[in-house]
């Protein structure tokens, strides 16, 4: 069974055979909920790719101190998550299950015919909700990188973004039921990969138009039509495939 994970920016810059220190609400939930002890083997990450593998050699009250046996980088690839928000629960369903597979980052989006709707202070409750689930999820598949939660864009506001990623040589794709490319088979470019996915009732024709018109393309996701909770999770699977972090074992050094 693999280490369970904590994170801590203490793990950013260590080497072999260093003592890296995790604090906070990280330490409570080991010491206390998982009852970890010296001796046990844990992996701290640092939230933004680095690993750090090694035994608990010290407790204190609220922290403890973990022994850099082995460091390691993931190769995640960059594959942003636009997630519309979508009625019963199924966006957070969606943004955990992306997590676990590989994205990167995740923007919600409030798409026209979204039923949800996050107004004035509850935009930012919602994205802090979004974060914590990201939070649990990165620690679940023992990722070392925890995907940034962007704060909320209208469709307006993710034209514009979308118009910077590409020409920032990225690739932007719009998942539609009617497109006529299949994912499966689209170029994609180097750079990061953005999936933009829709609610239950799917992106209007205009907010599509728009997005194409800003250098998005639309493509199909697969021969049959798929939920809001798991049209982003398949369609980073197929993305995160094609990159080095699927083709490695977890014990390669460097890697994971």
């Amino acid at each position: 069974m693999t280490a369970p994970v904590f994170v801590s920016p203490s793990a950013a810059d260590a080497a072999p055979g260093d003592v890296v220190t995790v604090t906070g609400a990280e330490a409570h939930h080991a010491l206390r909920s998982q009852r970890r002890a010296t001796g046990d083997h844990v992996t701290v990450v640092d939230g933004a790719g680095t690993r750090v593998d090694g035994p608990i050699v010290a407790v204190r009250d609220g922290e403890f101190d973990v022994r850099a046996e082995q460091i390691g980088h993931d190769a995640d690839r960059g594959i942003v998550l636009v997630q519309a928000l979508a009625k019963g629960g199924r966006d957070e369903q969606a943004i955990e299950a992306a997590t676990e597979i590989g994205a990167t980052r995740i923007v919600p989006w409030a798409s026209r015919r979204a039923i949800v709707q996050w107004r004035g202070p509850k935009a930012e409750k919602g994205r802090e909700k979004w974060a914590s689930t990201v939070l649990s999820a990165t620690k679940q598949s023992r990722r070392a990188l925890v995907p940034a939660v962007s704060p909320m864009l209208d469709t307006a506001g993710l034209v514009a973004a979308v118009r910077d990623a590409v020409a920032a040589g990225e690739t932007v794709l719009v998942m539609h039921e009617v497109a006529s490319t299949p994912l499966a088979t689209t170029e994609l470019a180097d750079g990061p990969v953005w999936v933009v996915v829709g609610p239950e009732g799917g992106i209007a024709d205009d907010e599509v138009e728009a997005l194409v018109d800003a250098g998005a393309q639309a493509v199909r996701l697969g021969p049959y039509v798929q939920r809001a909770s798991s049209a982003g999770p398949a369609a980073v699977a197929l993305i995160a495939a094609r990159g080095d972090a699927w083709r490695t074992q977890p014990s390669d050094p460097g890697i994971r």
